[in-house]
């Protein structure tokens, strides 16, 4: 644990805020997870909340969608906010379409025209965004019940989340089962790890579509926060989102985050990309590539607060998301509306529209192949 993380934890000590479960003392703060009734669909399927906390961050997930609800970290006095948004109740997220901290598939991102081909064989996917089919279809992931096992291994408390894709779901081919697994650490930090395997070539891409906002949600605008990106590339978009195929250079670009910068510095300047979508809403090229170890990608940083969320993954892009869409129609758990820019979110994941761009790093998955990839959150303040 780092000495500000250390520094932060003392002073959350000091300040009398409860740091573990009621009546068992933890040095690091762990609790078990534990889970609670959150609501009811209307067919009556329950929606459970499950809770978990370790080395000072709190996670709460929902076994619908395998949203993050509610994802709680201390700022440099050791004050705790919830810095992703989301809801307070079960019908928001169901008639949402934010994808408000859901777990993403199969395939995060676009995928133009909702088609692709694959060994010779067309097929057509939902179609969700205009003529698109966006983050699995108007059914993805983000709309499943998942079976959830909370587990303590070690130091470490987590979820296991289950769910199984028949084939032809969305227009995807073969059954794919699929294993996402919710760790804290005793270092505070949130770990995902995604498995699935198929029982027929398919393509998969899932990510986690958190948004976030380091000095607490409903606390107004991202744009004063700094943003580090390892990506000297990107991949421009045509007006649909989809990729044009071109991997452009972000040197002398608003998209230029190699070296920290406000987001709000260059977002309002007149670049064709920024105006067609109303702000980022970009994969980035990682300078690393795929890599079989997850390794430091981007750093976001609230400077009020001194939140400051470090993410490393094995995954080749990062989408960075500036929230363009949000319009004050929506109430966060604190009561505020969310408007453009109130969040951001950064996925990690392959690049949107694989499985037509021969160029971009496959996601074609066969049967025989295990899926997996990782990504870690780091938390500090300071």
């Amino acid at each position: 644990m780092s000495t500000s993380r250390r520094a932060v934890l003392a002073g959350a000590a000091a300040a009398g805020i409860a740091m573990t479960a009621a009546g068992t003392a933890s040095a690091h703060g762990r609790k078990a997870p534990s889970k609670e009734l959150f609501g009811k669909l209307a067919d009556g399927t329950k929606i459970y909340r499950w809770s978990l906390e370790n080395g000072g961050t709190r996670l709460k997930v929902l076994s619908y969608g395998g949203i993050i609800q509610s994802l709680e970290i201390p700022d440099r006095h050791g004050r705790y906010a919830n810095v992703s948004l989301g809801y307070d109740n079960i019908a928001a997220y169901v008639a949402g379409t934010t994808f408000f901290g859901a777990t993403i598939g199969r395939y995060g991102n676009r995928i133009a025209k909702g088609q692709f081909t694959l060994d010779g064989k067309s097929y057509q996917l939902s179609v969700n965004d205009g003529v698109n089919s966006l983050h699995g279809g108007a059914k993805g992931f983000n709309t499943k019940v998942f079976d959830i096992e909370g587990f303590v291994s070690g130091s470490d408390v987590g979820l296991h989340l289950y769910y199984t894709s028949v084939d032809g779901e969305m227009g995807y081919p073969g059954t794919l089962k699929t294993k996402v697994t919710f760790t804290l650490t005793s270092a505070g930090d949130w770990r995902i790890d995604y498995e699935a395997t198929t029982d027929k070539a398919t393509v998969v891409n899932l990510t986690n579509h958190t948004y976030y906002n380091l000095a607490g949600e409903g606390s107004g605008s991202i744009y004063d926060h700094e943003l580090t990106i390892a990506a000297s590339r990107y991949t421009p978009t045509d007006t649909g989102l989809i990729p044009t195929g071109e991997l452009a250079k972000v040197a002398g670009t608003p998209f230029d985050f190699s070296r920290s910068k406000l987001i709000g510095k260059d977002i309002r300047v007149g670049h064709t990309q920024l105006v067609t979508a109303k702000g980022f809403d970009h994969n980035f090229v990682l300078d690393k590539g795929v890599t079989a170890k997850p390794q430091h990608i981007a750093t976001l940083r609230d400077p009020k607060s001194g939140r400051t969320l470090k993410i490393a993954t094995d995954q080749p892009g990062l989408q960075f998301y500036s929230g363009n869409f949000l319009d004050g129609t929506l109430v966060g758990p604190s009561g505020h509306t969310y408007r453009q820019g109130d969040g951001l979110c950064l996925e990690t994941q392959h690049f949107p529209d694989s499985p037509n761009q021969p160029s971009f790093p496959s996601t074609v998955l066969r049967p025989g192949e295990t899926y997996r990839t990782t990504t870690v959150h780091s938390f500090s303040a300071s």
